[in-house]
């Protein structure tokens, strides 16, 4: 696809946010790499929540260029055409759904909850680990239907290269750690499964015009509350982590 059509001078912020996002990842990237975003040095990366919620969020910023940007079949903003289609409104342009709407489940889940929770988790590792709730049931809600209509769909190839192993290791790695367990999985899995019953039950009360735009907005940005909120609740009283050493030179 030539880059005019992904970038025509009429572009809003709706459409170009995803690749802003985008922008973000490298310098993400980069510290992942470097070791600077781990939050507990006594174990490698790939046992360190902080590490893997900052993992996760880099992983997100991928995956909503598929579905926001360009999907893996060539075609832009393809999310919103997909989610009208499941609504019976199979023309975008005609779809009441608004792209406003879109944006703000996006932003505030990943380029601000996912930071906030891997910066929280340097104290208290459950709610590093309870952001990584959202794209394990992000990854169920572009699976299933990939499965049952045995089509590809917006998102799907970055859920299950990206999401997926990452979900699989993050609550295997939880599950053998004393100061997280059964509990702080169990809570993290509601709480990505909550976030996204919320985000649709709002968009049905819209649709049928219970709500505005206005509240339907401000109910996804104040989404991203809710996982962290429940793991801690769930895991009150369990073991929190010392504040992280200073990291010595050279150590990843």
């Amino acid at each position: 696809m030539p880059v005019a059509d992904l970038f025509p001078p009429s572009m809003t912020f709706s459409h170009l946010w995803p690749w802003i996002g985008l922008v973000l990842a490298v310098p993400l990237a980069i510290a992942l790499a470097g070791g600077g975003l781990r939050g507990d040095r006594s174990v490698t990366r790939w046992r360190d929540p902080v590490w893997l919620c900052w993992a996760g969020t880099l992983a997100y910023l991928f995956h909503q260029v598929e579905e926001h940007g360009v999907d893996a079949l060539g075609v832009p903003y393809a999310f919103r055409g997909m989610l009208c289609a499941t609504f019976g409104f199979p023309d975008p342009a005609a779809c009441p759904i608004p792209e406003a709407f879109i944006t703000a489940v996006n932003i505030p889940v990943v380029w601000l909850a996912g930071p906030v929770c891997a910066l929280l988790g340097r104290r208290r590792p459950a709610l590093a680990l309870a952001w990584l709730g959202v794209p394990a049931v992000n990854t169920m809600a572009h699976l299933v239907p990939a499965v049952v209509e045995g089509a590809y769909n917006p998102g799907l190839v970055t859920a299950l290269v990206l999401f997926l192993p990452l979900s699989v290791w993050s609550f295997r790695m939880a599950l053998r750690r004393p100061d997280l367990g059964r509990r702080a999985v169990a809570g993290t899995v509601a709480g990505g499964v909550l976030l996204h019953a919320v985000l649709m039950g709002s968009l049905v009360a819209f649709l049928a015009g219970r709500i505005g735009t206005a509240l339907l907005v401000l109910i996804q940005i104040v989404n991203p509350v809710i996982p962290p909120a429940l793991v801690a609740r769930v895991t009150a009283g369990q073991q929190i982590s010392p504040p992280p050493a200073r990291p010595r030179p050279g150590s990843r």
